[in-house]
């Protein structure tokens, strides 16, 4: 999963893995045009005024005002911001914020596994004041900055989630328990997929039993734990054809899969096309 380009956060003045943008500062004037690439940190952009392309793990989201798009280490985006935009970037590593108590971490696990968020004026503006809050204490560095930009990221999470409740509820035959094993195995997905691939292991790994993942998913995304096992394969070979110039049986050893033959014809099974022929027409 380390061979697609990873950019590192590389700044003048980046400290204790952190870092805050102003876009309108960010951009003086200029269009922002990053080719395809994965970050090794945390990357959230939260603009009132926005206009350009953003394209998350091959999905097209619509660059608007008061837009939220939050990306976790490892995915691959490729982002066009016209001049003009207005808002924050922030970028950070786990050892800077990495939630420990229960409740913190449930929080930050929905931001987290959620790449694009629209609001309103109203709540965006209510989110940017929380942004304003870090900008100046970033800036300003005095005593315990850091705590403070800790605490406040916290509570921008609390509330990015609440918005988001708003505007995109969970389906009535979704209860809180479901979507948060959902959201537990989408992470553990994430994290182990080149070397963890049955359904029993994340049942395992959740606590609960194979048919009790398959319920859940079901319920949450209307889909087996094997077809979401599948996707994230999937996904992440997708990542390494276009966004690499690797071969693909190397992209199959790194995905775990030692038999070529057989990754390539699961992958032109679940997309219609050869690895190759995939990487071909995308380009």
């Amino acid at each position: 999963m380390n061979k697609i380009p990873v950019r590192q956060i590389e700044e003048p003045d980046f400290s204790d893995s952190f870092t805050i943008k102003d876009i309108g500062a960010l951009l003086s004037g200029k269009d922002m045009v990053q080719e395809l690439h994965r970050h090794n940190f945390f990357f959230m952009l939260v603009l009132e005024k926005g206009i350009g392309t953003h394209t998350i793990d091959f999905i097209s989201y619509p660059v608007n005002d008061y837009s939220v798009f939050f990306m976790q280490p490892g995915q691959v985006h490729q982002l066009t911001l016209k001049n003009g935009s207005t808002g924050y970037l922030l970028q950070f590593n786990a050892d800077f914020y990495l939630p420990r108590e229960q409740s913190s971490i449930q929080v930050f696990r929905k931001v987290s596994t959620k790449n694009y968020c629209l609001l309103n004026a109203e709540r965006t503006k209510k989110l940017i004041s929380i942004l304003d809050y870090i900008f100046r204490e970033y800036t300003e560095k005095q005593d315990r900055y850091k705590d403070i930009i800790k605490a406040n990221l916290e509570i921008f999470f609390i509330e990015l989630v609440r918005q988001s409740k708003t505007t995109e509820s969970l389906s009535k035959n979704q209860n809180s328990y479901t979507q948060e094993r959902l959201e537990e195995l989408l992470e553990l997905l994430r994290k182990n997929i080149t070397n963890i691939k049955q359904v029993t292991q994340y049942a395992d790994m959740l606590h609960i039993t194979t048919y009790q993942l398959n319920a859940i998913t079901k319920e949450t995304v209307g889909k087996t734990g094997s077809q979401l096992i599948n996707e994230q394969i999937l996904l992440e070979a997708k990542r390494q054809l276009l966004a690499t110039s690797n071969q693909v049986n190397q992209i199959a050893y790194d995905l775990g899969h030692e038999d070529v033959s057989y990754f390539i014809r699961f992958f032109k099974k679940h997309t219609g096309n050869s690895p190759e022929i995939f990487r071909q027409n995308f380009k």
